[in-house]
């Protein structure tokens, strides 16, 4: 059993009122034969009231203590801990609710909201201190085809294939999210235009290199990447028009490649 602060305060007072009842009491036994035998003088009168008195009014204190403090502080102390657990229960569903909002269901994946609030930040931060930051649109070739050949459970499966794709080849620090529909967008930092289009490239080949089987066959994935390098100037609006045309321009050119 978990006792309160309050609780174990009371105990306490509870506790030490009960020794110094037996103190005074030992007290009295071992002084009042002395006096006693000094022919019960004033003092002896005196000393055995005010005994009597103090034994008196610590009985009082450990009954209400015991009878009405402590039953008090316990009720207390458990509707306390009942608010804290009510508080704590909120406080995790409010989490979870908040990350529910910000996450793609299906990939795990941030979603555009987490994605448009990212790029504002990183677009903001990454012109001040002068570092390059890149920029990756991501489109599933005949996708729609997918869907209408094989139904959406096998397109929400490869969804999650590409996803793990992603997941796998970016870093820590690179916000990965699912744009919208079979759209996929990357945040990476610290990336060369020479840098982001290698990196474009070996997403593009992990991607490929998918297969989803269904009975006898296997369902190929392929991609278009358009990826573009933030400029002084931009903002997110224009950062992700440019990326956007970038993707158009791979799609344009034939698909299954990358555009910068």
């Amino acid at each position: 059993m978990r006792f309160a602060k309050v609780e174990l305060s009371a105990a306490v007072v509870l506790c030490s009122a009960v020794a110094a009842g037996a103190v005074i009491f030992i007290n009295y036994r071992e002084i009042g034969p002395t006096l006693s035998d000094a022919h019960q003088t004033v003092a002896l009168s005196r000393h055995v009231m005010l005994t009597w008195l103090s034994l008196g009014f610590l009985a009082v204190t450990c009954l209400a203590t015991g009878f009405v403090i402590w039953p008090v502080l316990r009720r207390h102390a458990r509707e306390q801990g009942k608010l804290r657990g009510l508080t704590n229960l909120l406080s995790e569903r409010s989490k979870r609710l908040e990350e529910a909002a910000l996450t793609d269901p299906l990939t795990g994946m941030h979603n555009r909201r987490f994605f448009d609030e990212a790029l504002k930040h990183y677009v903001a931060e990454f012109s001040k201190i002068g570092k390059p930051l890149a920029l990756l649109m991501i489109d599933l070739d005949h996708f729609k085809a997918i869907n209408d050949t094989y139904g959406h459970d096998v397109g929400d499966e490869v969804l999650r294939s590409v996803a793990f794709c992603l997941f796998e080849l970016t870093r820590f620090h690179d916000v990965v999210a699912r744009f919208g529909g079979e759209e996929f967008a990357i945040i990476a930092p610290d990336l060369s235009e020479d840098e982001t289009f290698r990196f474009a490239e070996r997403l593009r080949e992990k991607i490929a290199a998918q297969q989803i089987h269904v009975g006898p066959s296997a369902i190929r994935i392929t991609a278009s990447l358009g990826c573009t390098i933030a400029l002084p100037q931009d903002n997110p609006t224009t950062i992700l028009k440019r990326a956007d045309g970038q993707l158009y321009e791979a799609k344009r050119a034939g698909r299954n490649r990358v555009a910068s």
